[in-house]
């Protein structure tokens, strides 16, 4: 029967912000979507209306919208004589472009379709620092074999390590023709995904006139084209034979779709390749960005695209100042995206050293120390995302550099409302880190020497733990079977994992990652510079040793208990046989017994027995009955407990040692001592002789003092005078 339109939006309502859903997360969802983003989404809603109007009056007014944003589009990225298509999908217009190109160079495609390509296969080139899976995808819509998309390297000797090689493009292209291809397009990055960095669009044009080839060019630098200074890099893609431009994410406009520029002369074939429509509805998706532009105006399009570059310059003069942060940009004076990292740089000691022990054996300790530097990277990113927010900072992985943290403000400080304070809070959380981050990869290699040194513990290398290490407490097997030994493994450390998280110390103590951890191990978070390694792998295996002999002490305890009841059985039987003798057959008959004991009564002790589970045995309970009470068990055992009891200052917390050096607390220790001294009477040093006979004096007391003490005790009866004399002697 339907439903009325009140419970309608209240189904959309729950399910966009759910039933128990608290209001600060829907303040956070719906955060930053002021009038431009009304605007926007209030374009989805016209284009629904228009869409009934009648079709003389919408083929107008479509008409209007589209030649519109696109004259404004053209104007505003500097981009002469070119057409616009509007799709959802960002990678919808490459798809659309690569379609146009396929019918340009191939006349007979439209007639005979796949089978002109068998003749000559085409070739379509992008770069290794392109978006993963772009090549695949367009092999997937354009139904080709993926032998068809050709991946060129970047620059490995010269120049950015994230531009393409043009020369070795140019080699490729050679080889290719040779081989009887044709190359088709070349797909350019003006600010690679990762990087931020631009292709040399400049000579890759020229290649690309050379060989006929249609020149593409993405990337999120292309917005900086609406700013009155260019770089001549990115000025260079306006000479490309088409663009993408992602003006939603870089205007914070919600639910617009891309921009694919591009000039060609045939409207046929680009009908043919879906770039344009003769469908009047068609047209209506620049209706959302039409009425964007218009609110925000071309000062208000150029200020958040200014706002957002010099964000990425405040933050990248700040870095230059921070010690063991390497930044990767392509252009320092003018850099949309700024890339960076946490390195340890080596002073020259530790480099030759280190450049030493790399010679030795150099792919195991550089792929050691790449897995350690990017965990460190990607809990530095995680924490400065969590700690700032607003600054839309993330992690990003790069072939060459690693792990990074990326700042990529074009892309979200619309979105976000990133401001110059976010930026500043940003550094200063940075500057937090730093330290905490020296100090973890410091100490990491001395706790690992000192758990290989510890029994009982076994270090668990992780190199993608950021962190100060993983270690495992192992027990005694004592022959047990491997799947009871696993289990018990597991308790105690599971208990050991417990006890270290109630100590009151700054470290975290957890199971590890949730997925790709090892099992039955703690790992440890990272430290500060104040942490005792000696004492924190002290406490750990002190800990374990502890669980693990109340454990075994509980297990004994059992096992004693269990044996003790089967004896204390034993002899209960056997004293009610003993029993059964004394009273005699007589008393046992039912009725001739109970006459028998109201004549002549049978007085027996009440034996029992009782089990002392401090000493493990077993004792009668006759004293119990005698004296009324139960009788007292000897002392149990103290519980075995850590040996440390390191003297701490107040309010010095476990794990953290004195930033005092030990020298100085030497030389402070040597200076009380030789106070003390000085405040002792004075006394005269003696000479030679005076030494000499203190000594005979003092041999002389001794000897009279053992003949006093000799003399005192009395001798054994019948002892004669030369005995007595050897026993004074």
């Amino acid at each position: 029967s339907g439903q009325d339109m009140v419970s309608i939006l209240q189904l959309v309502q729950n399910l966009m912000h759910g039933e128990e859903e608290e209001e600060t997360s829907q303040a956070y969802r719906l955060q930053n979507v002021g009038e431009q983003g009304h605007m926007a989404l209030l374009g989805h809603s016209l284009a629904a209306y228009i869409s009934v109007l009648d079709k003389e009056r919408l083929r107008k007014l479509t008409t209007r919208i589209l030649s519109d944003t696109t004259l404004w589009l053209c104007r505003l990225f500097r981009y002469e004589n070119g057409s616009a298509y509007y799709h959802e999908d960002d990678r919808q217009g490459l798809l659309k472009i690569c379609r146009l190109v396929i019918h340009t160079r191939y006349e007979d495609y439209a007639v005979e379709g796949f089978n002109v390509l068998c003749t000559k296969q085409p070739v379509i080139y992008i770069s290794s620092a392109a978006r993963m899976g772009l090549g695949q995808a367009l092999c997937n819509q354009l139904g080709l074999p993926l032998s068809c998309m050709c991946r060129v390297p970047c620059n490995t000797m010269f120049g950015s390590q994230h531009q393409m090689d043009v020369a070795l493009l140019d080699r490729v292209i050679k080889d290719d023709i040779e081989s009887g291809k044709l190359p088709l397009l070349l797909v350019a990055n003006a600010g690679t995904p990762g990087a931020g960095h631009t292709d040399k669009l400049g000579r890759l044009k020229e290649l690309c006139e050379q060989y006929n080839m249609w020149l593409h060019v993405e990337g999120v630098n292309l917005a900086t084209l609406a700013l009155g200074y260019v770089s001549s890099s990115v000025l260079a893609a306006t000479k490309c034979d088409s663009m993408t431009l992602t003006l939603g994410s870089w205007l914070g406009l919600p639910a617009v779709p891309a921009v694919t520029l591009y000039r060609h002369e045939d409207p046929s074939l680009t009908l043919a390749a879906g770039l344009t429509s003769s469908q009047p509805v068609e047209k209506l998706r620049a209706l959302p960005l039409w009425l964007s532009l218009q609110y925000l105006g071309h000062d208000g399009i150029v200020e958040r695209i200014k706002h957002a570059s010099q964000l990425s310059q405040k933050l990248l003069e700040n870095l230059k100042n921070l010690d063991f942060i390497r930044t990767s940009v392509e252009d320092e004076l003018s850099s949309p995206v700024v890339v960076f990292k946490f390195f340890q740089e080596y002073s020259n000691r530790d480099r030759a050293s280190h450049a030493a022990q790399a010679s030795t054996i150099q792919h195991p300790i550089i792929s050691n120390e790449r897995h350690i530097y990017d965990a460190l990277n990607q809990w530095l990113g995680e924490q400065l995302a969590q700690l700032v927010p607003a600054s839309g900072v993330d992690v990003v992985e790069l072939e060459d550099e690693g792990t990074c943290v990326r700042f990529s403000p074009l892309m979200t400080s619309a979105v976000l409302g990133t401001e110059i304070q976010d930026v500043d809070q940003l550094v200063d959380c940075l500057k937090m880190k730093i330290p905490v981050l020296t100090s973890t990869l410091q100490l990491r290699e001395e706790f690992e020497q000192e758990v290989r040194r510890t029994v009982g513990l076994l270090y668990i290398e992780d190199l993608s733990w950021p962190g100060l290490g993983v270690v495992r407490y192992n027990c005694h097997s004592d022959g047990k079977n491997d799947g009871k030994q696993e289990k018990e493994l597991e308790k105690i450390n599971a208990e050991l994992l417990k006890k270290l998280n109630e100590l009151e110390s700054d470290l975290t103590f957890s199971l590890g990652p949730e997925f790709g951890g090892q099992k039955n191990c703690v790992y440890i978070g990272m430290v500060t510079e104040d942490l005792d390694v000696s004492e924190l792998v002290e406490t750990i295996a002190a800990t374990g040793r502890e669980i693990e002999e109340n454990s075994r002490l509980l297990e004994n305890m059992t096992e004693v208990v269990r044996k003790g009841i089967q004896e204390a059985q034993l002899q209960l039987q056997k004293a009610n046989e003993e029993r059964l003798l004394e009273e005699g057959l007589l008393r046992q008959i039912p009725v001739v017994g109970s006459v028998l004991n109201w004549f002549s009564p049978f007085q027996a002790s009440p034996k029992g027995r009782t089990f002392n589970l401090t000493a493990g045995s077993l004792e009668s309970t006759e004293s119990t009955y005698v004296s009324k009470a139960q009788r007292a068990g000897t002392t149990p055992p103290p519980t075995p407990t850590s040996s440390l009891a390191k003297q701490r200052l107040p309010g010095q917390k476990i794990f953290k040692r004195s930033l005092r050096s030990s020298d100085a607390f030497s030389e402070t220790s040597s200076v009380s001592h030789c106070d003390e001294l000085d405040q002792r009477p004075p006394t005269l040093s003696p000479g030679p002789l005076e030494t000499e006979k203190t000594e005979k004096q003092e041999v002389a007391q001794a000897t009279e003092t053992d003949t006093e003490d000799i003399h005192s005790d009395k001798l054994p009866h019948g002892c004669t005078k030369a005995e007595e004399q050897e026993s004074q002697r």
